[in-house]
């Protein structure tokens, strides 16, 4: 359980209070399996109960998280920025008057947000007390078992493998959090897709998890060793480099097509991803422009009540030397996110049907064709 492009081990209690993925109360610390960002892209109002802050708790939660920002923040000149402008605020007495949780959480992550535009910055608060212990960096044991027991349950975020008429492989990752059974399940994948004519691989609904697990998958589509991304984590002040492994448990997937499915809920290390093998000219994105989040971190405690994900790393590319934050990845193709399959499934057969000269196979591919782009059978089987 590393740090991942979006949340690792947090309260998944926390990440609905932020307007994340809806949980059931009493979560217990997993990785959020969809999505793993600390923050929808189109956020709605907070959840949960609220309650009453004090002026000496809103002060004191100010104060936290100007601290944090100072000594975290991966960009320190803009949290420099952010006291400035935050002190200014709270000088003129902006924060007067703001007397519950849920005011002064949104009111902080808009203001800090001014200055910052990172799209995984941002402050929770939740009813209930947050033990000191909760969001802490390392997990305990029993949180580790938690979390391995979710991977395990949630097949390590591989939610649907086949086979698509055409002989189109298709695979959906809805999660890069687990990377043990992340590993385990990409192999059976891979396996199972190893004689297909052309791969889909649809993260329309992953909000992104592990940069391993994000380097395993990618291991499968290149011949040895390539280097994917680093992140710079400014705490360490180190780069970790991410390689494609140079060998694989499973087969590879070398020579054929390889199309990657977006939507604007694409977030984080579901980003990175699509944005990999798109700078390695090794898959075609097809869908909508992602999230645009690249920047990782972690949720640290302003509080009894109050807790702010600070994003202390950030991505870089080794071919552009930047990443995708605030831009999120633009597709190679864009449709609406809905059509994204049934479009990548007629680019494949197109290119297919063009390369075979078998009468009854092509005749049959060219039958399969005309349904798609009729809008008809584009969907896998539920």
């Amino acid at each position: 359980m590393r740090r991942m492009m979006g949340l690792g081990v947090f309260p998944l209690l926390f990440v609905a209070a932020c307007g994340g993925s809806a949980v059931p109360a009493q979560a217990p610390i997993l990785a959020s399996p969809s999505p793993q960002m600390a923050v929808e892209a189109e956020p709605g109002p907070p959840r949960g109960p609220d309650g009453p802050v004090t002026p000496e708790e809103r002060n004191a939660a100010i104060d936290a998280l100007l601290q944090k920002l100072d000594a975290r923040y991966v960009f320190p000149e803009k949290a420099k920025q952010v006291r400035a402008a935050v002190e200014a605020r709270r000088k003129r007495g902006e924060y007067d008057k703001l007397a519950t949780g849920h005011a002064l959480a949104a009111t902080l992550t808009t203001h800090v947000n001014e200055v910052l535009k990172d799209a995984h910055f941002r402050v929770g608060y939740r009813a209930e007390k947050i033990p000191d212990a909760e969001l802490q960096t390392e997990p305990t044991a029993a949180e580790r078992e938690r979390f391995e027991a979710e991977g395990q349950r949630l097949n390590g975020g591989f939610e649907r493998v086949e086979r698509l008429p055409g002989n189109i492989g298709y695979v959906e990752v809805r999660s890069f959090a687990f990377v043990g059974r992340g590993v385990e399940a990409a192999a059976a994948a891979m396996n199972f897709l190893a004689e297909t004519d052309a791969l889909i691989v649809d993260v329309r609904r992953n909000g992104g998890g592990d940069p391993e697990l994000v380097a395993a998958l990618c291991s499968y589509f290149f011949e040895g060793a390539v280097h994917l991304n680093d992140i710079y984590e400014r705490p360490k002040n180190e780069t970790r480099q991410f390689w494609t492994s140079p060998s694989v448990p499973g087969k590879r997937y070398l020579g054929k097509d390889v199309y990657v499915l977006t939507s604007k809920r694409t977030g984080s290390g579901a980003e990175e991803f699509a944005y990999d093998l798109q700078t390695q000219k090794r898959a075609v994105i097809i869908g909508e422009t992602t999230w645009g989040g690249a920047n990782p971190g972690e949720f640290l405690r302003l509080g009894d009540h109050l807790a702010a994900f600070v994003p202390s790393g950030r991505a870089i590319n080794p071919i552009t030397r930047t990443n995708w934050e605030g831009t999120g990845v633009s597709p190679d193709i864009a449709v609406p996110a809905e059509d994204a399959l049934r479009v990548a499934q007629v680019r494949a057969l197109q290119k297919r049907i063009g390369a075979i000269s078998e009468p009854e196979l092509k005749k049959s591919l060219e039958e399969r064709l005309r349904e798609l782009e009729s809008g008809e059978a584009a969907k896998p089987a539920r």
